[in-house]
């Protein structure tokens, strides 16, 4: 992985403290499925809601209950939980060669339509840890309802470096 323009080759992880985070512990899953699946040279994360210390950090619609900007920030803890995801998989963030896609849903207020600013917090985070190789394909969607009344969840898919073969 090369580093954004203009700023000095630092690791994923590296960035994140530089950001003050860490990555969290992966939540269990909550039903029949797995936090992270890697198929060759993709990971795929299963939808990833913003918990924080292992609980719910707000709930309600956006647009209602929640502003647009807590939102982004939830996003962003989404985004994080994913990464958590990506690395259990993979040994580590240094794995990552690119994000290739983002899917972000919004519980949204009737009326709401500001979908695509909301998943920005994710985006953005992908952006600020793996410069240029953060930048994807995405798609920002309007819901009724999400698991546990929260107001975001993201999925993301992520290329890797090839796995070493066994032996």
């Amino acid at each position: 992985m090369t580093a954004a323009a203009g700023e000095p080759f630092a690791r994923p992880e590296e960035r994140l403290a530089a950001l003050g985070l860490t990555l969290p512990p992966v939540p269990a899953p909550a039903g029949a499925y797995l936090p992270a699946v890697r198929t060759g040279s993709l990971v795929f994360t299963a939808g990833q809601i913003p918990l924080v210390d292992g609980q719910v950090a707000t709930t309600g619609k956006v647009g209602a209950e929640v502003s647009p900007e807590q939102a982004k920030q939830l996003a962003r803890v989404c985004a994080l939980n994913g990464l958590a995801a990506v690395a259990s998989a993979v040994g580590g963030l240094d794995a990552v060669v690119r994000v290739v896609k983002v899917v972000g849903f919004v519980a949204s207020a009737p009326g709401f339509t500001g979908q695509p600013g909301v998943v920005d917090g994710a985006s953005e985070l992908l952006g600020e840890v793996f410069g240029e190789a953060g930048r994807h394909a995405r798609s920002a969607v309007g819901v009724a309802v999400l698991p546990r009344d929260v107001p975001v969840e993201v999925e993301l898919v992520v290329e890797v470096t090839p796995a070493l073969p066994a032996g």
